[in-house]
């Protein structure tokens, strides 16, 4: 599956350029993703596309800006998972039948391969393992079979003033039972709303999984939508344009890239709606199951608020820093709790998304705080790193101990999470060769014990540290990262972490994506069986995580000699 990722789209005022704000955007967005960055703008009918492997400030250069034309676009980082590191891999996409289209995504599909074979019936070229590149050949399909009614033959011919020899066109009708406009308004400009609608409704009914969606169609706009469960966020604003009455607009994975640009915030796209967006128009909000019978479960993802999105973001009404302190609040209650006599003489936060929490978590236990590691901000984000050997050397490089906070001290240590368990045993050997007396670990997130099959590379399950123990075995885990004790935020309270700032806030959200933590995955499609063939998937792409010729999309022959190395 793809890794997490940071999308972006924007429409600028008619003379302005949209490649600085998209450019601006995704470096707000840039800890979403280092792998590869990609922005396709659109001018005078044209894209105009450049995508590369690296870092935004490395894949752009004053040439590249300037050649990127035309006041509206989109944009897209990506972090390296599972044999993706070609370049062929980068978004956004492209495809130039119907009208031409381009499209970017953050998320995953779980019903993969049977979508590839629906696209592979409709005679469809796959040239990447990108859901992407799926999810866009499945919207140039719906889009086509709009076009494709007999009507539409007779109307294409004719000038509109005598089209009395053509059929009549079928009715669009919305879910409130409005006519929308005629299907077969084709002028060679581009698709209407109605059909832009009739697309994505079929493309949410198709796919399941989470992801959010920006897409640019020539003619027409900028289209943004998400999963029907709200799995992956996107949130959208505007600002107005300078020296102009006329508004501008961006939808961006997270709120913390609008506030970045001066944009304000209109809210969050909800689950399974489409947002649409065109010149000249006020932008429009449909919901693509309206007519559902009961609508689907509201599921933010849970590490959005742990670990992955911004402190400054607001994702579906709630803010993440205000979740992160509470999280730290509730894991000091927790310690509280189960170890009342404790020794422990300061707190120190893994840098930098556990700061929040571990602020929060000195406070309540009424023990100081101090900062104990200096980060180097140039290397990459570790759990984003893809082979192990990497991440064991990328540590060090990243993290240095100030020692005189360390020295003949007990120790709190406090992390967003424990994943692999690789970081955190280096960190606390670290710990205690800068003279720690004792040291204790603490995370802020739940064991992590089942794969995210919603778009974060998390692992196979053999790979976490803790689907190997039960809640029982907490000494032993302790001792496999060389902690002298661990703490894991229960469940329960990191759910109320999340709602209670929900209904502090007014949010509407009452339930959460927790499935890294509990194993229950609210999409279809998501069994055993799927599990398995993932975990098998990701090994065998982890096998050759050093090369860099990874157009294939899955590699067909079995792992190298090698591949099993102890992971």
């Amino acid at each position: 599956g793809p890794p997490m990722c940071g999308i972006v789209g924007v429409l600028c005022a008619d003379d302005s350029s949209a490649v600085g704000p998209l450019y601006e955007a995704l470096l707000a967005l840039q800890h979403r993703g280092q792998d590869a960055a990609g922005i396709i703008t659109e001018d005078a009918g044209r894209f105009c596309l450049h995508k590369d492997n690296g870092m935004v400030r490395d894949v752009f250069g004053p040439a590249q800006l300037t050649n990127l034309r035309g006041s509206i676009g989109i944009g897209h980082v990506r972090y390296p998972t599972a044999g993706s590191s070609s370049c062929a891999e980068a978004q956004p996409f492209y495809v130039n039948s119907p009208y031409g289209i381009t499209l970017a995504h953050n998320g995953n599909l779980v019903d993969l391969p049977t979508l590839k074979r629906d696209l592979e019936r409709e005679f469809r070229h796959l040239n990447t393992g990108s859901d992407s590149e799926v999810l866009l050949n499945l919207l140039a399909i719906e889009l086509f079979s709009n076009l494709s009614s007999p009507s539409h033959e007779g109307t294409r011919s004719v000038s509109p003033s005598s089209g009395a020899g053509a059929a009549p066109a079928p009715d669009c009708v919305d879910a409130a039972g409005r006519k929308l406009e005629s299907l077969s308004a084709f002028d060679g400009k581009g698709p209407t709303d109605a059909q832009v609608i009739l697309a994505v409704n079929e493309l949410l009914r198709r796919c399941s999984g989470g992801y959010a969606c920006v897409s640019m169609i020539i003619g027409y706009g900028l289209l943004a939508f998400r999963d029907p469960h709200g799995i992956r966020p996107l949130s959208y604003g505007r600002r107005l344009a300078e020296g102009s009455t006329e508004h501008e607009y961006m939808v961006a994975s997270e709120s913390g890239a609008l506030n970045a640009l001066g944009f304000e915030l209109l809210g969050d796209v909800p689950p399974g709606h489409l947002l649409l967006l065109r010149r000249g128009k006020e932008p429009r909000m449909h919901n693509c199951f309206a007519s559902a019978a009961a609508p689907l479960a509201h599921a933010p993802c849970v590490f959005e608020y742990v670990y992955f999105a911004r402190p400054d973001s607001v994702i579906d009404g709630i803010s993440v820093y205000r979740t992160r302190l509470r999280m730290g609040e509730k894991l000091a209650h927790l310690i509280n709790r189960t170890w009342a006599a404790h020794d422990i003489d300061v707190v120190i936060p893994v840098p930098d998304t556990a700061r929040t929490a571990a602020l929060e978590c000195a406070h309540a236990l009424d023990i100081p705080y101090r900062e104990g590691f200096m980060k180097n901000r140039y290397v990459g984000r570790t759990f984003i790193m893809p082979a192990q050997g990497l991440r064991k050397k990328s540590v060090r490089q990243k993290l240095s101990p100030i020692a005189s906070e360390f020295a003949g001290r007990n120790v709190l240590l406090v992390d967003d999470s424990i994943v692999r368990g690789t970081t955190s045993s280096q960190i606390i050997n670290m710990a205690r060769e800068a003279g720690a007396k004792r040291v204790y670990m603490a995370s802020a997130a739940p064991p992590v014990r089942y794969p995210n099959v919603y778009g974060i590379d998390m692992p196979t399950s053999a790979e976490l540290l803790a689907s190997r123990y039960s809640d029982e075995q907490m000494d032993e885990m302790a001792r496999e990262i060389g902690a002298d004790r661990i703490f894991y935020q229960e469940l329960d309270d990191l759910r109320a972490s999340i709602l209670e700032e929900a209904v502090a806030q007014g949010s509407s959200i009452r339930g959460l994506d927790c499935s890294c933590f509990d194993g229950k995955y609210v999409t279809e499609h998501v069994g055993a069986a799927y599990l398995q063939s993932l975990a098998q998937e990701r090994k065998a792409n982890r096998g050759d995580s050093d090369t860099n010729a990874c157009h294939l999309l899955y590699k067909l022959d079995p792992a190298p000699a090698g591949a099993e190395r102890a992971r």
